[in-house]
């Protein structure tokens, strides 16, 4: 015998409706809190490996080379702490920029220069992209010359970045930076788009800061060295990033260029996973 329902039945159903709704909409919330809190800031993910590389890699008693840029602005920082609490000792580190020196020097980390430490222990770094070689691009922030000296004469290299510098071949993600004389500069610009490792490329004068590789500025933007940057934007990958590095080179009025060709010894990635090891394929 079928029983109709009541008024009541209705009632109760209505309840459970709701009552089911609201639980299924504090889930999502608390799902999206929880989503909220597991995805890291891109300075976050910076802190984290700049701070893993000198917890690492650093140790009393080392030459330590400090590199530049927003990532390796962790690394110092993590060096600075450490010699206040006294975790670390003994060391001495080589800057790579005057802004990191001037980082380096408002935290108490003692300073020298490769005239008297021309071997250093470990150096730590960023970069503005990375192949699956190790190959890097760097420069984005105007040092390149000045951490390519520092970081070739280092044991160990240390590449700090964020998965989003990952990439599956250089040039298209990231400009190549190069370091030219002011002297006839525009001849020497052509000279760099007109090389036949770099074909395809659109050359353009670093304007403004040399810190960054967007014209922020009506003049030509100067490096600590005295020199000017040529960034070179790719739409297609570099076929062979250490042939292109020694066309470079050889070209008369290149002081020296952002292509780190098997420099680096490891690279430390942050990413939404977490921060992992990556050695070259």
């Amino acid at each position: 015998m079928l029983c109709e329902a009541t008024s009541g039945d209705d009632d109760v159903d209505s309840t459970r409706r709701a009552h089911i709704s609201l639980s299924r909409r504090a889930t999502t919330l608390r799902h999206a809190r929880t989503l909220t809190r597991k995805m890291p800031t891109q300075d976050e993910l910076k802190k984290m490996v700049g701070y893993k590389a000198v917890d690492d890699y650093v140790k009393s008693g080392m030459v330590v080379g400090l590199g530049t840029g927003s990532t390796a602005y962790f690394a110092v920082e993590r060096v600075g702490e450490l010699l206040k609490s006294g975790a670390l000792t003994d060391i001495v580190c080589i800057p790579t920029s005057v802004r990191t020196k001037e980082q380096a020097e408002s935290l108490g980390i003692p300073l020298t220069t490769l005239a008297t430490h021309s071997a250093l222990d470990v150096a730590i770094d960023g970069a503005d992209a990375v192949d699956p070689a190790l190959n890097l691009i760097k420069g984005g922030g105007g040092a390149l010359l000045r951490e390519k000296m520092v970081e070739v004469c280092a044991k160990t290299f240390v590449v700090i970045v964020d998965e989003s510098k990952l990439c599956d071949a250089l040039g298209p993600s990231f400009a190549l930076p190069v370091e030219i004389t002011p002297f006839c500069h525009e001849h020497t610009l052509r000279k760099v788009a007109a090389l036949p490792s770099l074909a395809g490329c659109e050359a353009k004068l670093r304007m403004g800061s040399a810190a960054n590789n967007k014209a922020d500025g009506d003049e030509i933007a100067v490096t600590d060295n005295g020199n000017y940057i040529v960034d070179l934007f790719f739409t297609a990958p570099i076929k062979d990033a250490a042939k292109a590095g020694e066309e470079l080179k050889a070209t008369v009025g290149v002081v020296d260029h952002g292509l780190f060709c098997g420099m680096a010894s490891c690279c430390i990635v942050a990413g939404k996973d977490g921060v992992s090891l990556k050695t070259a394929q």
